[in-house]
């Protein structure tokens, strides 16, 4: 589904489903083993496959956000994710349901409970963090909050 941004920008809205190959869809990778003994044990994240024929692509995403970088103001740096807690419980979900993204301005992200629209151009480059490794990379050129389409 392309939507228009405006004259000169076109962008594709993606759901999370969309970041993962068919082939993985159909035959998802094992779920990792969680060691109920060990309370503080961590299963290694899944590594998720990536859909090359998104990279460089304009796209808009709805997610929820894990800071990364910025201040009690703005966000510069974030984990974009599709459901709360994500990479902050365990397991975390697989690297291609994490994007990184970057967005220079800075989000005013006023609640993280709330699920925001990111809109810019997705990569195929993985970025690892401490908080999880994203197989996708996207340039933001908005973050806004999340209102449902129409």
């Amino acid at each position: 589904m392309w939507a228009n941004v405006s004259k000169d920008t076109a962008y594709k809205e993606l759901e999370w489903d969309d970041l993962i190959p068919l082939s993985e869809q159909l035959n998802p990778p094992p779920f990792p083993e969680v060691d109920h003994n060990d309370e503080f044990a961590i299963p290694k994240q899944p590594i998720g496959k990536v859909v090359e024929g998104l990279n460089g692509t304009p796209v808009r995403l709805p997610g929820f956000v894990v800071p990364l970088e910025g201040d009690s103001h703005e966000i510069t740096a974030f984990l974009l994710v599709p459901y709360f807690g994500a990479c902050i419980h365990v397991p975390p979900p697989p690297t291609n349901q994490i994007v990184y993204v970057a967005y220079p301005e800075g989000a005013k992200v006023d609640d993280l409970w709330n699920a925001v629209w990111v809109t810019g151009t997705l990569q195929t480059t993985a970025a690892s963090h401490e908080m999880g490794d994203a197989a996708y990379s996207l340039t933001a050129t908005s973050v806004t909050p999340y209102e449902r389409p129409h």
